[in-house]
């Protein structure tokens, strides 16, 4: 079976950035050549294996939160939405104000890219010192096992982060379809960050204040069909190092999975709405109220899935830890480190993904 390297260089005269990752090959490219066997490397150990089966625990589901009400300051709807953070660390949020038709620019501008020939998807190719690219991250040893994804992350805002090497600019509507859906999603991100800063003690520029203005970036997965799908998992176990992270599913096949008091659950896919979840910054700011949730992807035989992340993220250079107002001597005692953001993303980038095992380097 040929594989397929997304082949990458070291770019001169650039730092480490947020950490690097080594050259995988492309699985759906490897699929072209036998579409029917699974690579070896892509067989998880048995114990981490997904059970592909009817969900026992369909009753229980994410939390919903209509937007539009908590932009009312609907006291029910903040409620909801403390309990969601509290209790589950996602929820879904609809009529949030992102028009249709610019999601579904969106998705048809990632189902383009990855639809490219592998020369014209490699021309994007990450470098072997940076996480912007086509290509894999968290890949740290060539014995671990691999995500059955093909990835593309790019840095979106500030503006000046953007690295247009890794933007494939030749291809029609791609460059205007993300700075549309990059835009509407950062209105979004406000919003949610407005609530949160009141729901931890602040007013609504809270966690402006004490982050400066925040990063964002994007990730675009694509899934390909497996012959296997309970030998292998789309994405592993992992939580996220933002802040909080929007994600824009596939509106028919389902693939993401939350850990849920122990018990994997599936977060069945609402048309048009976004899947919200708590990030490792938000955990250590809220003094652990909020925690980031490990969650994961599984793939299917039948169609390939496709899905956007977009996280949102404090500036590199600036100290997370602790909020004063979640800090309380006798009854919040303070449970984690003060650490800036980019030692805590390189320390994140400098690992596998592998549940929750990144929060733990800043916990007292």
């Amino acid at each position: 079976m040929e594989l397929k390297v997304v082949k990458a260089s070291v770019e001169k005269g650039e730092g480490l950035g947020w950490g690097k990752s080594l050259l995988v090959p492309s699985i759906r490219e490897t699929l072209k050549n036998d579409s029917q066997s699974v690579p070896e490397r892509y067989i998880q150990e048995p114990k981490d294996r997904p059970l592909i089966s009817q969900n026992l625990f369909d009753s229980l589901q994410v939390p919903v939160i209509d937007f539009s009400m908590l932009a009312q300051k609907d006291a029910n709807e903040i409620r909801k939405l403390d309990l969601a953070c509290k209790e589950w660390g996602f929820f879904q949020i609809i009529n949030h104000g992102v028009r249709e038709e610019i999601m579904v620019n969106m998705k048809a501008a990632m189902a383009a890219f990855f639809e490219l020939p592998f020369q014209e998807k490699s021309k994007c190719a990450k470098a072997a010192n940076e996480i912007q690219g086509y290509g894999q991250n968290f890949v740290v040893s060539e014995k671990q096992k691999l995500d059955w994804c093909d990835m593309m992350f790019l840095k979106t805002f500030p503006h000046e982060t953007r690295n247009f090497k890794f933007w494939p600019l030749t291809l029609p509507g791609f460059k205007e379809a993300v700075e549309e859906y990059s835009t509407e999603i950062r209105k979004v991100s406000n919003k949610i960050d407005a609530n949160l800063s009141v729901l931890m003690g602040m007013d609504e520029n809270g966690l402006k204040r004490k982050l400066g203005e925040f990063q964002q970036g994007i990730r675009m997965n694509y899934y390909p069909t497996c012959s296997r799908p309970d030998l292998v998992l789309g994405i592993s176990p992992h939580s996220d190092g933002s802040l909080f992270t929007l994600l824009l599913q596939d509106d028919e096949i389902n693939g993401l999975q939350i850990k849920h008091k122990e018990v994997w659950l599936d977060a069945k896919p609402i048309p048009n709405s976004l899947v919200v979840n708590i990030g490792d910054a938000i955990e250590i700011l809220s003094n652990g109220m909020y925690k980031s949730i490990e969650h994961r992807a599984i793939s299917n035989e039948k169609k390939p899935r496709m899905s956007i992340a977009t996280f949102v993220m404090p500036g590199d250079e600036v100290q997370i830890g602790p909020l004063d107002s979640m800090v309380n001597e006798k009854h919040l005692r303070r449970s984690y480190r003060n650490i800036k953001y980019i030692d805590y993303i390189r320390q994140k980038f400098a690992m596998k993904m592998q549940g929750k095992a990144h929060t733990a380097i800043v916990k007292l």
